[in-house]
């Protein structure tokens, strides 16, 4: 991928389209589908948690679905024991991973990239990424197109275990309104904007230092 500013621009354009779809109810919302697929799967909750994170995962169609939110609306609901917050990490880890997973060959599908390159990950890049789940797909998506090895993949799911497990420790402190930060458009399309202006940068950054070296 030639240019930095590719994916957080094709990601802030994804969204807007997506905001502009719901908001003119072209499409419902996310979370009304979410919604049926539970109405549907009554007896199948874990089922139905490792599919709504699953969908959350994938690049692109992660902005849709507000998976963390609405799966921890369900375990608040479904209360819990100690072991079923066991399965419930288990599930949700095995979901973010395939999702990574998907998102990593997507990435390298639409490069010239065919073989994988045994470079060590960026720890520090992957820690930022694992921040949110549409960050971390996106990431997966350019070390995919990288040429990366794949064992970044595997990775991110060993460090999503205690990410997953805090998350639904936490669903007992913390009300539905501050989880619902993490879903808010607005800071999604804040974030991105700024991932943008980094990008841009960086390209531009890029671009002067090889026209200086082509003169020198």
């Amino acid at each position: 991928m030639k240019y930095n500013a590719f994916l957080p621009f094709s990601a802030l354009i994804a969204l807007a389209m997506i905001s502009i779809f719901v908001h003119f109810k072209i499409v419902p919302p996310g979370a009304d589908l979410l919604n049926e697929i539970n109405d549907v799967f009554k007896d199948g909750f874990y089922g139905v948690i490792f599919l709504i994170i699953l969908l959350e995962a994938i690049v692109y169609i992660g902005f849709y679905f507000p998976g963390q939110f609405f799966a921890v609306i369900l375990v608040v609901g479904a209360k819990p024991t100690a072991l079923d917050i066991v399965y419930l990490t288990l599930a949700m880890v095995l979901a973010a991973t395939l999702g990574s997973l998907l998102n990593y060959e997507l990435g390298k599908a639409s490069t010239k990239h065919r073989s994988e390159e045994d470079q060590p990950p960026s720890w520090k890049q992957l820690l930022l990424a694992m921040i949110h789940i549409n960050s971390l797909a996106f990431f997966m998506f350019s070390q995919g197109a990288k040429g990366r090895a794949r064992k970044i993949v595997y990775l991110a799911g060993l460090l999503n275990l205690p990410y997953y497990l805090l998350l639904i420790a936490a669903t007992s402190l913390l009300s539905e309104q501050v989880m619902a930060m993490a879903e808010n458009t607005i800071l999604l399309i804040s974030l991105i904007g700024v991932w943008l202006c980094v990008a841009v940068y960086l390209d531009v950054k890029k671009y002067r230092q090889e026209h200086s070296e082509q003169y020198n």
